[in-house]
């Protein structure tokens, strides 16, 4: 990593944006309301980025901030939902014609 970071710094400043992100995610501690500091923070370190990759995540999730901050009410996902969706669906192209 160390070669690549020398090489793009850009890649190094994305790096440790998205590492930070991940780790308001990972924490254990953090509540709906003690999140919320935690990416305006985030925010504020982005804005210096020079990604515009790394600008456009914080856009969306600056976008969806209420739907984000309600993973840390009891840290639940829709992946369960999501995943059913998708079995459902198949299940259905797998049945398309048949009587």
């Amino acid at each position: 990593m160390t070669l690549v970071f020398e090489r793009y710094p850009k890649i190094k400043d994305a790096y440790w944006l998205v590492n930070q992100l991940r780790s308001v995610f990972r924490s254990k501690t953090l509540d709906r309301e003690s999140a919320k500091p935690k990416f305006e923070e985030w925010y504020k370190a982005v804005n210096v980025c020079p990604s515009r990759e790394v600008k456009a995540a914080r856009d969306t999730i600056k976008s969806r901030e209420d739907n984000v901050l309600n993973y840390f009410v009891n840290r639940s996902t829709n992946a369960a939902a999501e995943s059913l969706n998708s079995k459902l669906k198949s299940f259905r192209a797998q049945l398309r014609g048949s009587k």
